[in-house]
C-alpha cells in the first residue's frame, strides 16, 4: 500500500495545478471568495511528489495523463471509472498491491 499514497497525492496535485492554470477556474474560485494559491507552489509540490512515486509507475502515469487528463481511475464493483469497462476477476491486484493497469484504457487503477 506504500505505492498508492504518493501516486494519489501526485494525481491530486496535478488536478489542482490544472485548475490554477485555467483562467475560468481561477475566476470561479475568486467569485466563491477563495484566493487561489500561487501556481509556482503547485508546480514545486508536484515535482516533490513525483520524486516520491515509484519509478515503474511514473511512465504509466505520465502516458495516461497525457492521453486522458486523469491518469488514475478508481475501481468499483470491478468497473474502471475511467472507461467503464467491467474488468475480469483476474485483473484484481494480488497481495498488498493496490495498483494495476486497466487492460482497456491504460489508466492506473486504484482498487478500494
Amino acid at each position: 500500500m506504500r505505492e498508492v499514497e504518493p501516486l494519489l497525492l501526485l494525481h491530486d496535485a496535478d488536478l489542482v495545478r490544472d485548475e490554477l492554470a485555467s483562467a475560468a477556474s481561477v475566476s470561479r474560485l475568486r467569485k466563491l471568495g477563495a484566493e487561489p494559491a500561487e501556481a509556482g507552489a503547485a508546480a514545486r509540490a508536484r515535482d516533490r511528489l513525483l520524486a516520491a512515486v515509484d519509478r515503474r509507475w511514473v511512465h504509466h502515469y505520465e502516458r495516461a495523463r497525457g492521453r486522458y487528463g486523469r491518469a488514475v481511475a478508481v475501481v468499483r464493483d470491478r468497473v474502471c471509472a475511467g472507461c467503464f469497462i467491467t474488468l475480469p476477476t483476474s485483473a484484481s491486484p494480488s497481495g498488498d498491491q493496490a495498483l494495476t493497469l486497466c487492460e482497456s484504457c491504460g489508466r492506473i487503477l486504484y482498487w478500494r
